[in-house]
């Protein structure tokens, strides 16, 4: 079985969120189960730098108003299909924005695209290559599933199985209805049935509503998404698609995110022999200047500071955090009011919270391995990563019972301890008085180190792999090719 994957972003190569680590790791998880995937990506610079072997396969002008062409390569791992058009993607910046944080005005031209093109490989423009799936990911892919479809209606050209998968329904991919002709999406798509959304063209709206199956990536998620608190305006639209809309789990990647084989770390250590880790522990504390002192423990965090993020809730809480003799090890970036924030808390506190504003990757990692806890208090969270990583890496997740968080971490309360089955922490949502109570039962644990101990070695050997998450997919691309 084949299928196209189509998504903005791909770790490695290019990577703003979570989105970029399944889009790099499904791909070899999916294998296994006897899909070869093709990804196609757009021809960013640093995506076109590190393409091995490339060879142009398809001309495509004009596209848009420019020069493009399709290019086919190896990456990371991954076998590609880069749409190299410099008038769109040649530009300093992030995928989305420029140097300033303004979204590119042409956004909708880039993306649709990257949409068309993967229509265009799905209705078997390129010789040799005739996907049986097209998998489009998150809003910017999310008008790949509506090319195709009206084409076929116009015109009954084949076309194959259509998996739509948001990864955050907050960004669904506005843009005003006179760019419809723009687009190249037919008059008749223009209804409530089709591409519109709230008045204007909405880019994952036409996915949700045109894809043969919609995926989310953990079932809570799924669920809460399909109410009015959680829906952002589509609930309904996903109510309606009823049994087409379902929950797949994140996994990630379990080579690169192996505590006893990860050069980020200055020794290795695994679930059964723990003894390396006390050097992460040190690394850590030595790296963002904090006291070493074992009264409390060290947590982390690994995380956009945003509102979603609960990070607003952590600045309130930090008082009981503090209280408790635990230390704060922050990695991130943001809202510029939450970054002064953690800033203006490092400054007053130091030794006690230690602060990166950025991102480092090879911090990250050792944030995962020296810190004790994890903090993820989330509004919302659709499935997230950096608890799945805490877990493999032996540190105890403390997260909000929502989305992916309620899914992959089970609470260590006191029957789940009695069973040995806890994981780590949750606590009911991201308010100041929830998580200063969580951070109060944290204390607790650590206090009773045997349990502590259990619970990260609960944690340290979940399966956090892709390999259950692949086999769901792979079934879910039968079904939409109609292969079973």
């Amino acid at each position: 079985m084949s299928a196209l994957s189509v998504a903005s972003e791909v770790y490695p190569l290019i990577k703003t969120g979570g989105l970029a680590d399944v889009a790099g790791a499904l791909p070899g998880a999916l294998a296994a189960e006897g899909v070869a995937t093709r990804v196609l990506l757009p021809g960013y610079p640093a995506v076109l730098a590190a393409l091995r072997g490339a060879e142009a396969v398809l001309d495509l002008n004009p596209l848009f108003g420019g020069a493009a062409r399709l290019l086919a390569g190896q990456a990371a791992g991954l076998d590609l299909f880069v749409l190299d058009a410099p008038h769109l993607y040649d530009r300093p910046g992030n995928p989305y924005s420029g140097p300033d944080g303004a979204d590119w005005p042409d956004n909708p031209q880039r993306f649709a695209a990257l949409a068309q093109v993967a229509a265009r490989l799905g209705q078997g423009a390129l010789p040799g290559f005739l996907p049986d799936v097209v998998h489009a990911h998150d809003w910017q892919a999310g008008l790949a599933p509506a090319y195709l479809h009206y084409a076929a209606v116009q015109s009954s050209t084949r076309r194959p199985g259509t998996v739509m998968t948001v990864h955050n329904l907050a960004f669904q991919g506005q843009c005003d209805r006179a760019w419809l002709p723009t687009l190249g999406l037919p008059p008749e798509s223009w209804a409530i049935d089709g591409v519109e959304s709230y008045g204007g063209i909405g880019f994952l709206k036409a996915g949700l509503q045109l894809a043969d199956r919609v995926t989310t990536v953990s079932p809570t998620y799924a669920a809460e998404i399909r109410t009015p608190a959680g829906g952002m305006g589509l609930d309904g639209l996903l109510r309606f698609r009823g049994a087409a809309v379902s929950g797949i789990l994140n996994g990630i990647d379990t080579t690169v995110w192996n505590p006893a084989d990860d050069a980020h770390l200055p020794a290795p250590y695994s679930a059964d022999a723990l003894a390396g880790r006390q050097a992460s522990r040190q690394a850590l504390r030595s790296r963002l200047g904090l006291i070493d002192d074992d009264s409390g423990p060290v947590v982390g965090i690994v995380s956009r500071l945003s509102w979603q993020k609960g990070m607003d809730t952590v600045l309130q809480a930090l008082p009981a955090l503090l209280r408790h003799g635990m230390r704060l090890a922050v990695l991130g970036a943001g809202d510029r009011d939450l970054q002064d924030g953690f800033a203006r808390a490092a400054a007053a506190n130091p030794g006690r919270v230690g602060l990166h504003l950025g991102y480092d990757e090879g911090l990250a990692h050792l944030i995962q391995a020296g810190c004790d806890a994890l903090l993820v208090p989330s509004r919302f969270e659709p499935c997230g990563l950096t608890q799945l990583c805490a877990l493999r890496y032996g540190a105890l997740p403390v997260v909000t019972r929502v989305g992916g968080l309620a899914d992959t971490v089970i609470d260590a309360n006191e029957m789940a301890l009695a069973a040995g089955a806890g994981t780590g922490l949750q606590f009911t949502t991201a308010t100041p008085d929830a998580l200063e109570a969580a951070l109060d039962r944290l204390a607790v644990l650590w206090r009773d180190q045997a349990a502590w101990r259990r619970v990260q070695h609960n944690g340290m050997t979940s399966d956090v792999s892709w390999a259950g998450p692949a086999r769901r997919y792979a079934a879910l691309y039968r079904e939409a090719a109609g292969l079973v």
